[in-house]
């Protein structure tokens, strides 16, 4: 039983403090790759405007968001020095 209450007493955490300092930057990247898929927007829903398809939207944007979920999952599985 003395097993169990120690267990209890000293709880850790499932991720090393460098894991989620790297979540925290995978989340910033995809934020920074959402925010450049902003704008585009036409005044006027009469008229066409062609810069809903700029390489920043189309592109750049995407594949942003793509690398940081990818940062993501590296953060995730990264081992700390205490498990090595």
């Amino acid at each position: 039983m003395s097993k169990k209450l120690q267990h209890i007493d000293n709880p850790q955490f499932a991720l090393g403090k460098e894991n989620y300092r790297l979540l925290v930057i995978g989340f910033v990247i995809i934020v920074i790759g959402f925010i450049l898929m902003v704008g585009g927007k036409s005044e006027d829903p009469a008229v066409f405007n062609p810069e809903i398809f700029s390489f920043r939207r189309i592109t750049l944007a995407p594949l942003v968001v793509l690398f940081g979920f990818l940062f993501e999952i590296y953060a995730i599985m990264k081992k700390t020095k205490s498990e090595e």
